[in-house]
């Protein structure tokens, strides 16, 4: 039997781990995962997520009744003016739409407690998203869950749910948990230049001495060492003889940190599906039309999709939906939204009071029920095949072709219920 010898300490192989000072070579080497409240401090993130928060947030939601092949536009409705006005809570309805969309953006779920009484509901409030727990069951078909706010269990129904990249319903993948580690590296650059700005630009390092330091000399250049640091006056650090300075990092400059930053930025933009012509004003029409199909209208989807889950009765699904008025995109180019206007006048899509009223202008009463029909429109009737030309004043059947009626006659053929297509 060996025995170990007694008064020698055990030599172990241990891992070395590195020292690192330098705050970006820890978010580099590091498994750093940082919050919404931290990403939003990034400018390019801030600039992204207010850009499509407030686009959505600014778009009014409409009810819609869908009955026999016509749509009815319901204006009545306590609902809407519950979105687009007052929620009956402390937000209104600009600030619950924008809380939600930053929410389903950066924590991947966004919510809001639907204050029912009976079939009427009283009031929306906006859930935060640290304030809400989850509890699931274990069923991977037959799923269900429950919603614990502050320790109080409620159940879906009682909850408006805006989800992204879920597949529970109720839970979903934010873009900060989605693509951490790119967020991670822009928001520990912006710490490493403000440690920078606070150190005046001087590089870290170590000094070398030849001799052994005294206490008091070591305490002594301790004081100058950090009071060179201080970017608020002007000082100087004397090395005595046999003292070098060893770097031991390298500058913003040497580091391309600006060249990093502009990479970075533009990574962060295609996350985000904005283009950077849009966060700096410069986009054209095609660009903005095309931001607007693939990074608004998706998110305007889910929204309405979640409206029409939650805040609809069951007897009303089916027959009622929302949806959001996508025409205030365009009120901020009014050439745009006359030609609009003109070519829905033109092809009879809208009448003239209609326009107005798009326009919160008052109607005038001579065009209350009319509608602009020019000469050389031809009139046909899918049903009863009659065809009617105004330039001409007169009245044919394409079922009987051979009878040519003029204006005011009869058609023999016509059925008596049925309007006379002049």
């Amino acid at each position: 039997m060996r025995l170990w010898p007694f008064g020698k300490s055990e030599k172990r192989s241990e891992e070395l781990t590195p020292q690192v000072d330098d705050v970006l070579l820890k978010a580099l080497l590091g498994n750093t995962t940082i919050t919404s409240k931290e990403a939003l401090t990034i400018p390019v993130v801030s600039a992204c997520v207010g850009i499509i928060s407030d686009t959505v947030a600014s778009l009014p939601i409409m009810l819609y009744k869908s009955e026999n092949r016509k749509v009815t536009e319901i204006k009545d409705d306590a609902r809407i003016f519950l979105l687009n006005d007052e929620t009956k809570d402390t937000l209104d309805g600009f600030q619950f739409k924008k809380a939600l969309i930053v929410d389903y953006l950066l924590n991947g779920a966004g919510y809001a407690f639907i204050n029912r009484y009976r079939n009427t509901i009283e009031s929306l409030h906006y859930v935060e998203h640290t304030n809400v727990s989850i509890q699931k069951n274990t069923d991977p078909i037959f799923k269900d869950y429950d919603i614990l706010v502050h320790g109080a269990m409620y159940r879906d129904f009682e909850f408006l749910k805006l989800t992204r990249k879920t597949t529970d319903g109720i839970t979903g993948m934010g873009i900060i948990e989605e693509n951490n580690k790119v967020f991670s590296v822009a928001y520990n650059s912006l710490v490493f230049e403000d440690t920078l700005v606070k150190t005046g630009g001087n590089k870290k390092g170590f000094l070398k001495a030849l001799n052994r330091l005294s206490k008091e000399a070591i305490e002594e250049l301790k004081l100058a060492w950090k009071n060179l640091y201080k970017n608020n006056d002007e000082n100087v650090v004397i090395l005595n003889n046999g003292m070098e300075f060893q770097e031991a990092a390298n500058t913003s400059v040497e580091m391309q940190l600006n060249e990093n930053k502009k990479t970075n930025s533009a990574e962060i933009c295609k996350i985000f599906v904005v283009p950077e012509s849009i966060l700096d004003g410069t986009a054209s029409d095609e660009v903005y039309n095309n931001w607007i199909k693939v990074c608004i209208l998706p998110i305007l989807i889910a929204l309405q999709t979640a409206l029409n889950k939650d805040l609809l009765l069951p007897s009303e699904k089916g027959s009622f939906y929302f949806a959001f008025d996508t025409k205030e995109l365009l009120k901020g180019d009014i050439e745009k939204r006359f030609k609009a206007y003109e070519i829905a006048i033109k092809n009879k899509i809208f009448g003239i009071n209609e326009v107005r009223y798009l326009e919160d202008a008052e109607p005038i009463k001579a065009f209350e029920d009319l509608i602009v029909l020019g000469l050389n429109d031809v009139l046909y009737n899918i049903k009863t095949g009659a065809v009617y030309t105004p330039n001409t004043d007169k009245s044919s059947n394409m079922n009987n072709s051979s009878k040519t009626l003029e204006g005011g006659e009869e058609d023999e053929n016509r059925n008596p219920r049925e309007p006379s297509i002049t």
